[in-house]
């Protein structure tokens, strides 16, 4: 939020519909539906594409493996850009699956399309655990039906590596402080494995929102950042609980 309050101050004007968009249009690393791409070039709208190249790839392999006729499942948030995005790439017969509650709907809707063939892919920025938990049960509904199963898992190295150390180094702290937007899938994927191994766990954007008796209090504190995390937020935040400790 204090990067894009930044960018706005610079004279950026930040749009939700490529038609709002004069004659050049940045996209952000999230990327866009295919829609936006065909919009822009219908309005003469001079494109800068600064979707991350991990996100572009798994565009690349949606669009591969629905022109070979595989069915798409993609585990990821269904509201968020990234995923709005990627399952435009997917082809028609493609479903999004959020989470354990969603696995049956979608594997209904996938045998009823008589298709046994079926590619597994991951929003860049999902939990790392429930994505192996999902796709164990999908394994498990269809071993008993004809049905190939390709699994790519498309989670950024970035973001397992930061799930990981979280898990360690949560387990090891009396408070653990998480840093990043309030909004961001990967900063939020942050907060819940570090909440589920240090329970006095806390997200901040800001060096501002730290309740300094309970830091004063604890003996040992851990800090993870999210991957947009602007360097000055997390430079500002270890300065100060150097200064309390």
């Amino acid at each position: 939020n204090q990067v894009m309050q930044e960018l706005e101050n610079k004279g950026l004007k930040i749009i939700k519909n490529i038609k709002e968009a004069k004659e050049n249009a940045i996209i952000r690393a999230h990327g866009e539906p295919k829609k936006t791409y065909e919009e822009a070039k219908k309005l003469g709208i001079n494109i800068l594409d600064l979707t991350c190249p991990k996100v572009l790839k798994i565009h690349s392999i949606a669009k591969e493996y629905a022109n070979k006729g595989y069915y798409i499942l993609l585990i990821g948030q269904k509201n968020h850009p990234e995923t709005i995005g990627t399952i435009s790439y997917c082809g028609k017969n493609s479903n999004i699956i959020e989470s354990k509650e969603h696995i049956e709907e979608a594997l209904n809707k996938l045998y009823n399309s008589n298709i046994n063939k079926v590619l597994i892919l991951s929003q860049t920025t999902y939990n790392i655990e429930k994505f192996n938990d999902i796709v164990d049960l999908i394994k498990e509904s269809v071993q008993s039906k004809e049905i190939k199963l390709e699994i790519k898992n498309t989670i950024c190295n970035a973001t397992k590596l930061r799930q990981e150390e979280t898990k360690q180094i949560a387990g090891i702290v009396d408070i653990m402080i998480i840093i990043g937007g309030k909004n961001s899938s990967n900063t939020n994927k942050l907060y819940q494995v570090s909440n589920k191994y240090c329970k006095k766990s806390i997200l901040i954007e800001t060096k501002e929102e730290l309740v300094l008796n309970n830091i004063r209090k604890a003996n040992k504190i851990g800090v993870m950042a999210g991957a947009s995390t602007p360097k000055k937020s997390i430079e500002s935040v270890v300065e100060m609980l150097q200064e309390i400790c």
